[in-house]
C-alpha cells in the first residue's frame, strides 16, 4: 500500500478485520450457488485437456518418427557419401540417386551446393531455375552460420529447381552444412533435401478430434506448417491464434479468440522447435455423466473447505504486515542496519514501520562514528609498534660494527655496513607497511649475514621459500626480531653446531613462515610468556619486546586469526610459525596508515 490518501491508509486493525470478515460471508453465499457449475466446467475441462494430450503425444511420435528418417537420410548422404568423396574426381550422382529412390515417397529434391551457391549434384532435378541467387537466400547464410544444426524451413512451393514434374509442387526444405573434398582442399557446402508437403500432410489429415476440435502445427517463428483449413487462411477467409500460440509452452491453457473461449493443448516436436497445436471450443465440450447425489456432498464438503481457506486468507491478510515487519526487525538486530523496512498494513503498522526505519538509520550513524573512532585508535598504535622495531634493530646492529673496528675487522666491518643499508633501503620502503615476500627474505637474509660475521662459527642459516610465494604480501620488519630472538636465546651458547631454518610456504588460503633453530629451547610457560604481558628473556641480550611487538602487528593489521604459534622444547630447540593471508601483492597499496586492503 502507497502511504498517502485512502480509506484504507487510516483504517485500524480491528476496523480492517471487520470489513474482511464481512465480505468473506457475502463471497461464501455466492460460492454455494457457483460451486456445482465450477466444478462441472472443471471436470469437463480436465477431460478434453487429458485426452487432446493423449492425441498429441501420439501424433508428435508419428511425426518425430517421419522427421527421424528424413534426418537419418540426411546422415546418409553427409557420412556415407559427400564425406569419404573427392569431388573432383569421382561422381556421387549415382549413390544419391539410390538413396532418393529408396525415399522419393517423401523426398522431392536432393541437392549439393558449395558456399558460392554453384550447383554440385542434384537428383532428380537437372539444374537451378535461370536467375535464382541462392546466396541471397535467408536459409542459405542461416545455414553457413550455424554449421551444427538441422534447418527446416515452413512449406512453401518448390522454386529452385527445373524438373519434368508440375512446377506448383508444395515442400519443406531441410538444408545442414557439410564438408566438401575437392582434392587436397577442404571447402563448406550445404546439403538440401526438399521434403515432400503432401506426406506430412496426409499424415496429419488422418487425426481427428471429437468434440469439434482440430489439431494445427506451427514453425518456431509462428508460421502455419499444416492446418485443416489452410486455404480458407491462405485466402484471408478464415484466421488462426498463431501470435498467442508461438509463446505456449508444452501442456494445457484456455484462450479467448474470436470471442469465443477454446481449450489449447500444445506439444513441441524434437529438433525443429516446430509446435503441434489441439484446438477445441468450449461450445463443443460434452456434458459430464455424474452421480448427483455424490456430487452434492462433495460439492458441499468443497465449499466447506473453500471456507476455511477464505478465513485462513483474511487472517494472514491481517497478520501478514505484522510479520514482514517482524522480519524487518529481526534483519536489523542481526546487524543489517540497510535492510529495508516494511511500511505496508494498516495506520498503526506503517507508522511504526517508519519509527523503527529511523531507528535503525540513527544506529547506523552512532556505529559508523563508533568505527571510526575505533580505526584511527588503530592505527596509531599500529604506527606505534612499527616505530620500536627499526631502533631496536639498529642499536644491536651497531653493536656489532663497533666490536668489529674495535677488533680491527675493518672488511668485515665494510661487509656489515654494506648489508645494514641493503636491509635499511627495504627497511623504508616508501612508507609501505606491506611488503613481498621476496623483500621480507632479503630483510632476514641481510640480518642473518651481519649476525653470522658476529658469532663466526657458531650457527649456518638456510632459507627456503619457493617462487610461487615470492610476489605474494608480508608484514614487514616481521621476520628479523625472530631471527633475533633465534640468535640470542638459543644460538649465543652454542659451540659451533647451530642452526637456524627459515622457510615460507603456502597453505590453501594461508602463508605461512616458519623460523625452526636447535638451540637451548625453553619450557611451554616460557614460550607462551614471550606473547604475553611480561615475555621472557634467556640471555643477557635483547628484551623479548620483538616477537610479542611482531605478533600484535599482525593481528592489529590482519586480524585475530593470524599472528605467531610458538613451539619449543628444553634442549630441543624451538620453532616460531607466523600465519598470514596469502594474498597477492600491489604496489602502492597498504601504506603506514593501517589499511586492511592490499
Amino acid at each position: 500500500m502507497g502511504e498517502t490518501g485512502g480509506f484504507w491508509h487510516k483504517t485500524s486493525i480491528r476496523y480492517t478485520i471487520f470489513i474482511y470478515f464481512t465480505v468473506s460471508a457475502l463471497v461464501a453465499v455466492l460460492l454455494i450457488g457457483a460451486a456445482l457449475y465450477a466444478q462441472m466446467s472443471h471436470q469437463l475441462t480436465a477431460a478434453v485437456q487429458e485426452e487432446n494430450r493423449a492425441v498429441l503425444g501420439q501424433v508428435g511420435r508419428f511425426v518425430d518418427s517421419y522427421l527421424r528418417t528424413i534426418m537419418k537420410l540426411s546422415d546418409s548422404l553427409y557420412y556415407g557419401v559427400i564425406k569419404n568423396a573427392d569431388l573432383s574426381e569421382e561422381p556421387i550422382t549415382g549413390q544419391i540417386t539410390l538413396l532418393y529412390d529408396n525415399n522419393k515417397d517423401s523426398v522431392a529434391n536432393i541437392a549439393l551446393l558449395d558456399k558460392k551457391g554453384q550447383l554440385l549434384e542434384a537428383v532428380p532435378a537437372a539444374r537451378l531455375k535461370t536467375g535464382l541467387e541462392v546466396t541471397k537466400e535467408p536459409w542459405f547464410s542461416n545455414t553457413l552460420n550455424r554449421t551444427d544444426n538441422l534447418h527446416f524451413t515452413t512449406p512453401h512451393v518448390q522454386y529452385m529447381f527445373d524438373n519434368h514434374e508440375s512446377q506448383y509442387k508444395w515442400v519443406i526444405t531441410l538444408t545442414r552444412a557439410v564438408e566438401i573434398t575437392r582434392g587436397t582442399s577442404t571447402d563448406q557446402g550445404i546439403l538440401l533435401i526438399d521434403i515432400r508437403y503432401s506426406s506430412l500432410q496426409q499424415l496429419l489429415d488422418n487425426i481427428t478430434l471429437g468434440n469439434g476440435g482440430y489439431l494445427y502445427m506451427i514453425g518456431s517463428d509462428g508460421q502455419i506448417i499444416y492446418h485443416p483449413k489452410m486455404q480458407l487462411i491462405g485466402t484471408g477467409q478464415m484466421e488462426e491464434n498463431v501470435e498467442a500460440a508461438v509463446h505456449y509452452r508444452d501442456g494445457s491453457f484456455q484462450e479467448v479468440f474470436g470471442g469465443e473461449k477454446r481449450e489449447i493443448s500444445v506439444k513441441s516436436v524434437g529438433y525443429t522447435g516446430w509446435k503441434l497445436i489441439s484446438v477445441t471450443p468450449e461450445k463443443g465440450l460434452p456434458l459430464s455423466n455424474l452421480k448427483m447425489r455424490l456430487f452434492v456432498v462433495f460439492v458441499v464438503a468443497a465449499f466447506l473447505f473453500l471456507l476455511v481457506l477464505i478465513n485462513a486468507f483474511i487472517s494472514s491478510r491481517i497478520t501478514t504486515p505484522i510479520q514482514e515487519l517482524e522480519k524487518s526487525v529481526n534483519a536489523i538486530e542481526a546487524g543489517q542496519l540497510d535492510a529495508p523496512v516494511y511500511l505496508g498494513g494498516s495506520y498503526e503498522l506503517r507508522h511504526l514501520g517508519r519509527s523503527i526505519r529511523d531507528m535503525a538509520g540513527r544506529i547506523k550513524e552512532l556505529m559508523e562514528d563508533m568505527v571510526a573512532e575505533h580505526e584511527h585508535k588503530r592505527k596509531r598504535e599500529f604506527d606505534t609498534l612499527q616505530s620500536q622495531i627499526n631502533p631496536h634493530f639498529l642499536y644491536n646492529t651497531l653493536d656489532i660494527i663497533v666490536w668489529m673496528i674495535e677488533n680491527e675487522q675493518k672488511q668485515e666491518a665494510v661487509e656489515v655496513v654494506t648489508a645494514l643499508a641493503r636491509f635499511f633501503r627495504i627497511s623504508l620502503s616508501r612508507g609501505k607497511s606491506i611488503i613481498t615476500v621476496r623483500d621480507e627474505l632479503e630483510h632476514a637474509r641481510n640480518y642473518l649475514m651481519i649476525q653470522k660475521m658476529r658469532f663466526k662459527n657458531k650457527f649456518t642459516y638456510v632459507i627456503d621459500a619457493g617462487e610461487d610465494v615470492m610476489e605474494l604480501a608480508s608484514l614487514k620488519l616481521m621476520l628479523q626480531p625472530l631471527v633475533e630472538n633465534a640468535i640470542y636465546h638459543g644460538m649465543e651458547f652454542m659451540d659451533g653446531d647451530g642452526r637456524i631454518e627459515v622457510t615460507v610456504r603456502r597453505e590453501g588460503d594461508d602463508l605461512r613462515f616458519e623460523v625452526r633453530d636447535n638451540g637451548l629451547g625453553m619450557t611451554k610457560e616460557q614460550a607462551d610468556s614471550l606473547l604475553g604481558d611480561e615475555p621472557y628473556v634467556s640471555s643477557r641480550r635483547g628484551s623479548g619486546i620483538g616477537v610479542k611487538n611482531v605478533n600484535e602487528r599482525i593481528r592489529l593489521y590482519f586480524g585475530g586469526d593470524y599472528g605467531l604459534f610458538i613451539r619449543s622444547e628444553p634442549d630441543e630447540g624451538t620453532q616460531v610459525e607466523i600465519r598470514l593471508p596469502a594474498r597477492a601483492y600491489k604496489d602502492g597499496e597498504a601504506k603506514t596508515e593501517g589499511s586492511e586492503t592490499l
